[in-house]
């Protein structure tokens, strides 16, 4: 739940603020704040500086900028998170990967380009402007 300290919102990680469940099927943009778990399907573009979890019944082909990004379930697309990714034992993923930190467990499935360093605007913006060049 949102919190006012000090003037600025607080938002608890450790709550769920969203789940697209198992038989559920989206497609477009999402912006959230606070944990979000997909078991469904995706498919589009998610942005937020909190966490994703990809259950191991979710699917998701989407470009993605979060804070964390847990992978249980099938991910395809451009990935970045600020903290971390983490990819499960039953994780499965397909794309870019682009992190300062990075688990694979044991397991899990991996078919990516994966740079594991800081994120800035500045290298966000590179990227974009390779991608524009390509085009």
């Amino acid at each position: 739940m949102k919190e006012k300290e000090k003037g600025k919102e607080f938002v608890d990680e450790s709550r769920l603020a969203g789940l697209i469940d198992h038989g559920t099927e989206i497609k477009g943009e999402m912006n959230f704040k606070g944990s979000f778990r997909i078991e469904g399907y995706f498919q589009g573009k998610i942005f937020s500086d909190s966490m994703l979890i990809v259950g191991e019944k979710g699917k998701v082909e989407a470009d993605i900028k979060v804070g964390q990004l847990i992978i249980n379930g099938e991910i395809r697309g451009n990935l970045q998170a600020k903290d971390r990714i983490e990819v499960h034992n039953k994780g499965r993923v397909y794309g870019t990967l682009v992190t300062p930190r990075l688990v694979v467990e044991e397991g899990a499935f991996l078919e990516a380009n994966c740079q594991t360093s800081e994120i800035t605007e500045a290298s966000a913006i590179k990227e974009q402007d390779k991608k524009d060049i390509k085009s």
